[in-house]
């Protein structure tokens, strides 16, 4: 058993660094001094509300629908049996590898003004002017966010009617149900806390985006955080709104977790039931018509046409494209990808390792707090970091802390490792519950204890989990913009920075090549997440 003191030093200094951004946001929003309180008026007054009005009106864009998208596909994959279902199964997850500011960037590219879209109809329907609606507004964002993270619905849904539904809707059947009603009455209530779960997760995913609002001028809680600190150079009003914001990430993690407490209770419900699995309803004529239109369509604008769009320049012109800055691009991507997924990896088996040694207060504690990393917005870690290096520069000039914070790697490393070590933790706690109790006692009988439990027993039966965890943290920071975007060193862009530099610059053939890889690489945790649920469903 390892000591206490040791122990709890180590867990609280994982805490305050992976817990540093936030408090220090917190602590400066809260801070009452004269000026901040002016400042807070001032935003109040003018743009706050436009702020507020914004990213409101685009969380109710984007809540509608990813609910109706997620559920209306959840609901056909896992009720219906039709011809082409185990194939939609995994297709529908193609979107999770697309990151939204490139679904952005591909369709601006076809559909703009100036697009082959556009041209094309001009030139055949002898049209002037503009066709189609412009791409770059709140409507063309909402439907962005849409395409790309309704997966999140998707996945909570299926598994709520495969796995909770499923006997009540065929105790429902054999009593004479209609299925109208059986879907009306028991599916659509079942399914409603795993709704609420993903579509959270949705609205933290929107809350959180810089490229999209960015590249298409929306005034979002983000980007205004970004205007103040880099074009106004107001540090105090970017604390203020990074802690506006931080806040309603915080409301609606709470939202996320009081609904998969809810899921879990409904499962303990039915597992004491002994009925039969749910036949699903086969589909033929127009409903199979309408199975694979509810299911083809989220596939085909989410992903196949988004990849075919940045295809096109690529296939065009492919001698004019920078292949040997991408061979640098991809390099740093690739360094930066690999040391923070190591890291994040190293901290979440720590972290682990101790909460199963001895699973009290302290331990929850941390791997609660160390959980809520994932939720906090990129923007809001940029400026909790920002602002207490920015004080210790400014009275301890020695220190260089500035320094070591913007012109080395460290700084964005610790980033990535505030937002993605409870991706990791995650991933490793549910590798952890698959090792029984018993086998650490037999291993302390044989004389194996303290670290070396870690290293000899447990780290060889995690090996699975951990290569997870190193993918899944690796393809996030791959695809990490705006903790990248302000806290790369000089000269060390990314395939994400690139890739929004170059769209920003109206260089979207250019940009389709660092986009294209994001999306390669972000194709891994997809096809090995369809496997797992493939793996469970059989």
């Amino acid at each position: 058993m390892l000591r206490t003191w040791p122990r709890s030093i180590l867990l609280l200094l994982i805490a305050g660094l992976l817990c540093l951004p936030v408090l220090s946001v917190l602590l400066f929003a809260l801070q009452g001094s004269a000026q901040s309180t002016q400042i807070l008026l001032e935003m109040a007054r003018t743009v706050l509300p436009d702020y507020a009005w914004t990213s409101l009106a685009l969380c109710l864009l984007v809540g509608v629908g990813v609910t109706v998208v997620g559920l209306g596909t959840a609901t056909a994959v896992s009720l219906f049996e039709f011809r082409g279902r185990r194939f939609f199964e995994w297709a529908l997850l193609l979107p999770l590898a697309m990151p939204a500011y490139v679904v952005a960037y591909a369709y601006t590219d076809f559909l703009q003004f100036s697009g082959p879209l556009q041209s094309a109809l001009r030139q055949h329907l002898g049209l002037q002017g503009r066709v189609l609606p412009e791409v770059r507004s709140l409507g063309g964002a909402a439907l962005v966010f849409t395409l790309a993270l309704y997966p999140y619905v998707y996945l909570l849904t299926r598994a709520a009617l495969s796995e909770r539904a499923s006997q009540l809707m065929e105790a429902a059947r054999l009593l004479g149900a209609p299925l109208s009603r059986r879907i009306r009455a028991i599916a659509l209530p079942m399914a409603r806390p795993a709704i609420a779960a993903g579509v959270a997760l949705a609205l933290m995913e929107t809350l959180a985006d810089y490229g999209v609002s960015s590249y298409f001028g929306i005034q979002t809680f983000t980007a205004g955080i970004y205007k103040a600190w880099l074009a106004m150079d107001d540090r105090v009003a970017a604390g203020q709104l990074a802690g506006c914001l931080l806040l309603v990430v915080l409301s609606l993690l709470a939202l996320e977790r009081h609904a998969r407490r809810r899921l879990r209770f409904s499962q303990a419900k039915l597992d004491r039931g002994d009925v039969s699995s749910a036949r699903p309803a086969p589909l033929a004529g127009p409903g199979l018509t309408l199975a694979w239109l509810v299911c083809g369509l989220p596939v085909l604008l989410g992903f196949v046409l988004p990849v075919l769009f940045m295809l096109r320049p690529l296939l065009a012109e492919p001698s004019e494209l920078p292949w040997t800055r991408f061979i640098d691009w991809s390099l740093n991507s690739l360094k930066l990808g690999a040391i923070s997924a190591l890291l994040a990896v190293a901290l979440a088996l720590t972290l682990a390792f101790l909460q199963r040694q001895r699973p009290d207060r302290l331990s929850r504690l941390v791997c609660g707090l160390v959980g809520l990393g994932y939720a906090v917005p990129g923007a809001v870690v940029v400026v909790g970091l920002l602002l207490p290096f920015g004080w210790l520069q400014q009275h301890w000039p020695a220190s260089q802390a500035g320094y070591w914070l913007s012109a080395t790697v460290l700084g964005l490393v610790l980033a990535y490792l505030v937002r993605f070590s409870s991706v990791a933790l995650q991933t490793v706690q549910s590798g952890y519950a698959r090792i029984p109790p018993s086998l650490d006692e037999s291993a302390r009988l044989l004389g194996v204890r303290g670290w070396g439990l870690l290293r000899r027993v447990h780290a060889p039966l995690l090996r699975r989990s951990s290569a997870a965890a190193l993918l899944l943290v690796f393809v996030d920071v791959m695809k990490e913009l705006p903790t990248t975007l302000v806290l790369r060193p000089f000269n060390s862009d990314t395939l994400a920075v690139v890739a929004y530099q170059l769209a920003r610059d109206e260089r979207l053939g250019e940009a389709a090549l660092p986009s294209l890889a994001l999306v390669l690489v972000g194709l891994g945790p997809v096809l090995l997440l369809s496997r797992t649920l493939r793996r469970h469903g059989d």
